[in-house]
């Protein structure tokens, strides 16, 4: 059974940092696209950054500069760090990982870790 477990997520003051990390496990990790999303209360899920299989990352807007994701393919865990956080960084965080074979989608998603940045 494929599982996504992701941690990392705390409590912290502006201007703070934090780690999230992804464990993944029952799927060949490196040949998976790895996203973290974010969903805040009364807001859509979105795209906070993106690393591909092959190593190409993209962000959204409003985090890049202050964040930045990577991989471990040995450890089949994904990071998301987080600089300089902001009030409205404050979110559920989402692991993703999806590729397509031979046309056909693959995608699963954790559970969530909870970022809440506040003095």
């Amino acid at each position: 059974q494929v599982q996504l477990v992701e941690s990392g997520g705390d409590l912290v003051q502006p201007g703070g940092s934090l780690r999230l990390s992804c464990a993944a496990s029952e799927i060949t990790f490196r040949t998976y696209d790895m996203g973290w999303y974010r969903q805040a209360p009364g807001k859509e899920r979105e795209l906070v950054a993106r690393i591909t299989s092959s190593g190409s990352t993209n962000y959204q807007d409003s985090v890049k500069g202050r964040f930045t994701v990577s991989r471990d393919n040995a450890k089949n865990t994904v990071y998301l760090h987080m600089n300089s956080l902001k009030p409205e960084d404050t979110a559920l965080y989402y692991c993703n990982a999806y590729r397509r074979l031979l046309g056909v989608p693959r995608e699963y998603w954790g559970q969530g870790t909870q970022v809440t940045v506040s003095s």
